[in-house]
């Protein structure tokens, strides 16, 4: 599951104002919990996996509000050196959404969720899910223009 997913969770966590090295720390200690003294197996491993970080992610956003001083040009995403300057304007757009349609786009687009999955993990109506996801992309296609294609 780490090696699976665990890149995917790190940048979910950085969608919540974490840097990078924060975030990996969130994911490793997620995978760490799941295999201590007393392992356990969630009834829905990826849904559990993405809820949890989104938890901790914020938990740490609000322990360190007034530490963090977050950089809008640290990449959220691995990417090849020539993807540079598009990594940084799509994160700028995705910033620019409010937080439940940005972790709605990046759990369908990124983590390759369905919408079911996502209704799930963030304990949200399926209807709610759907709305949040069709706004923000209607949001992204106005701000990246013809950059932006369409994705269902």
């Amino acid at each position: 599951m780490y090696v699976r997913h665990g890149a995917a969770l790190a940048a979910y966590a950085c969608s919540f104002g974490l840097d990078h090295s924060s975030a990996e720390d969130v994911v490793h200690q997620l995978f760490m919990k799941m295999l201590g003294e007393k392992p356990f197996t969630p009834r829905a491993p990826l849904a559990y996996l993405y809820r949890a970080t989104r938890n901790a992610s914020l938990n740490l956003r609000r322990d360190r509000r007034r530490e963090t001083d977050l950089h809008d040009t640290e990449p959220w995403f691995v990417q090849h050196s020539s993807g540079y300057e598009q990594a940084i304007n799509l994160q700028q757009a995705l910033k620019e959404l409010p937080e439940e349609q940005r972790e709605t786009v990046f759990l369908k687009v990124w983590s390759g969720m369905t919408l079911s999955e996502i209704a799930e993990a963030t304990e949200t109506p399926l209807n709610t899910v759907a709305s949040r996801y069709r706004y923000a992309l209607e949001k992204l296609r106005e701000r990246l223009g013809q950059h932006f294609q369409k994705r269902g």
